[in-house]
């Protein structure tokens, strides 16, 4: 896992081939406007998705984990708070790998929480086990998914 800040999304793009065109997308896109929905990048193996949503309990969010994409999430406004747990400490799946979605989700609880302020991103690899949307009121997200 990654956190920093999107002013310094440049020093990222050499860790993996499809990271430059994941942060030029986020770069030259108005995150105040940007409004929900699916954005094609570089087909399946760049895409992007905003949503807005209410925000969960810390209790109740789904902790998720991908096999096939590395995940660069990006709160527009406000702020989230996501937690975190490494994938090789959770053993309880609580649904199994569903790959036309690319997902597993656990029962855990996460090692650490943080918030995700307007102005940042993280990196989710898949050795990390995260639960996103935690917050009160509407949650602004915006998603890209880089193929590994």
């Amino acid at each position: 896992m990654i956190i920093d800040s999107l002013e310094n999304a440049y020093k990222y793009t050499d860790l993996h081939p499809r990271f430059a065109k994941a942060f030029q997308f986020v770069n030259h896109t108005n995150l105040d406007s940007v409004e929900a929905g699916k954005y094609d990048i570089d087909g399946k193996d760049v895409h992007a998705a905003v949503s807005l949503k209410d925000g969960v309990k810390a209790a109740e969010a789904k902790y998720e984990a991908h096999d096939l994409y590395i995940d660069i999430q990006v709160c527009p406004s406000g702020s989230e708070t996501i937690g975190w747990k490494p994938r090789k400490k959770c053993n309880d799946i609580k649904t199994p790998y569903n790959p036309e979605k690319d997902v597993t989700f656990y029962n855990v609880e996460p090692d650490t929480y943080f918030n995700l302020q307007a102005g940042q991103f993280v990196i989710f690899f898949p050795e990390d086990v995260h639960g996103p949307m935690i917050g009160e009121g509407p949650v602004k997200k915006l998603v890209v998914k880089v193929k590994i």
